[in-house]
């Protein structure tokens, strides 16, 4: 018999271990200390803060006779939910630190937790995903909270999804589509928005339902139907998936047309030989903060799941000044849904293309270590296991020094720093400059001065070991690539006799 905990007894313990309830406090303890006085030299301005949870009033709109010039913030609540869990394996931990992770999730979509209740299943029941019996509670625990909306944490099928709703009788969603919410709320280039639309339409196709005129029968067969009229014809339903699966195809080849664009810009840095980096981790470890604070990029940083989802690529340069680009991906997440995996595989292409994988890790997390295994399991996904990569331990001044030390010790290449303060950023910068692939040729050449654009290219694409200015021109000792070693070779000196 399947073993079971009561959603009052799961409340309890879960009150117990998240005082204030299942908010995004209980997974996300800090990210970023955000004051505009202290950050603003690195973070950049930080415009899209406000513009994501407030209503602006312009000024001068008014029909009162006294104008009202000042700004209004209103945070926005949607929906009032209640979540609710499968535990099959792991720890009683593990299933609540997976439900405040939802939590965090649902708060970062608009919505407000008012519960949350974990059922203990050696697998989820196939028909309303808990059990009908403890649906049945659930209910009962909707009533009693005035909730309108249940989010489950996992994919539902069709069936468990009409049968849940069945039963409490109010909206039910699934993880997956709560992810999907969050990235339509927060997509904002084109082709950002262009992916999510195509991983939401993947994910409906098999979830539309239909109901009296939605299952009725479409005139078909010969002109203005009638007597003419040969076979059955499509229902609504099929109509609709029809057109879904056109929309489908024609974002697929618009995605494309984007990707193309991409590659070209790869492909112009690849030519100069200008080395990458690719920013990859889980959502909210601070990616973001970490690349504001090498190149002060100024990408929004808030204390939220996937509060940036368009890649940014910026120009860094070591410490010993060679030039290389910093990529910021979108986060990760545990079982981040395969239809987003797909529809973004393009812009995860930037981490399987890149010389140099930075993946952050949020040392705070209470269990850092599942973090790394989600986000390696996508690496594996988009085929980005063979590009080296550093851990960098973020939130290093927040995190449990046993927790950090355990991490050092696991992770042979692996570094702890705080974007926030700035701890050991000297550190990872020396460490990036090591590890970036350099040119392969020595060369030593007597550039004359009418040939400058080859000493500046030397700069810019190689590594100059020394550099002195004679009257015959410039001697360069410079470890370069090899199309730029041919250029230098006619200005190799002759060797003494």
């Amino acid at each position: 018999m399947t073993s079971s905990s009561s959603p009052s007894q799961d409340t309890k313990r879960l009150a117990q271990t998240y005082p204030e309830g299942l908010r995004a406090d209980a997974l996300m303890e800090e990210d970023v200390a955000w004051n505009r006085g202290n950050d603003s030299q690195w973070d950049g301005e930080q415009f899209d803060r406000s513009d994501r949870a407030a209503l602006r009033r312009v000024a001068g709109l008014s029909t009162e006779l006294e104008d009202v010039t000042e700004v209004e913030y209103r945070q926005l609540r949607l929906e009032r939910v209640v979540l609710v869990g499968v535990w099959t394996s792991g720890t009683v931990q593990d299933a609540e630190n997976s439900l405040a992770e939802l939590a965090a999730l649902a708060e970062t979509a608009g919505a407000l937790v008012l519960d949350g209740v974990v059922q203990r299943r050696d697998k989820p029941d196939a028909a309303t995903y808990i059990g009908s019996g403890k649906a049945e509670e659930l209910r009962d625990v909707v009533l009693h909270t005035g909730a309108d909306t249940v989010i489950c944490d996992g994919e539902l099928s069709p069936g468990q999804l009409i049968h849940l709703e069945d039963v409490v009788k109010v909206k039910v969603i699934d993880r997956t589509a709560l992810i999907l919410d969050i990235f339509a709320q927060h997509a904002k280039s084109r082709e950002g928005k262009a992916q999510v639309a195509l991983a939401q339409m993947q994910y409906m196709l098999p979830r539309l339902r239909g109901w009296g005129q939605s299952l009725s029968r479409q005139m078909g067969g010969g002109k203005g139907g009638g007597l003419a009229t040969r076979g059955p014809g499509e229902t609504k339903i099929e109509t609709d998936r029809r057109r879904i699966r056109e929309k489908m195809a024609k974002m697929r080849r618009e995605i494309a047309e984007m990707k193309t664009g991409r590659e070209i810009k790869r492909q112009e840095r690849k030519r100069h030989k200008v080395p990458s980096v690719a920013i990859a981790g889980y959502t909210n470890a601070g990616k973001s903060s970490l690349l504001n604070r090498l190149t002060g990029a100024g990408v929004l940083v808030e204390n939220a799941l996937f509060a940036t989802l368009d890649p940014t690529v910026r120009r860094a340069e070591t410490p010993s000044g060679r030039l290389y680009t910093l990529a910021d991906t979108v986060g990760f997440v545990r079982h981040l849904p395969h239809h987003l995996v797909e529809a973004f595989r393009s812009t995860m292409e930037e981490v399987g293309d890149s010389d140099l994988i930075l993946h952050v890790v949020d040392g705070s997390h209470p269990v850092p270590e599942e973090q790394l295994a989600a986000v390696r399991e996508v690496i594996r996904d988009v085929g980005a296991t063979d590009v080296p990569e550093i851990v960098v331990i973020n939130k290093a001044d927040m995190a449990d020094p046993l927790v950090l030390q355990r991490l050092l010790r696991i992770e042979k290449r692996a570094i702890a720093v705080s974007a926030r303060t700035g701890q050991n950023i000297d550190q990872l910068l020396a460490l990036i400059d090591n590890e970036l692939p350099r040119p392969s040729v020595e060369i030593e050449a007597l550039v004359p001065y009418t040939h400058g654009k080859l000493v500046a290219r030397a700069h810019d694409e190689g590594e100059v070991i020394s550099e002195e200015h004679t009257p015959e021109g410039t001697l360069l000792k410079v470890r370069v690539h090899e199309e730029l070693a041919a250029e230098l070779a006619p200005y190799v000196p002759a060797p003494l006799a």
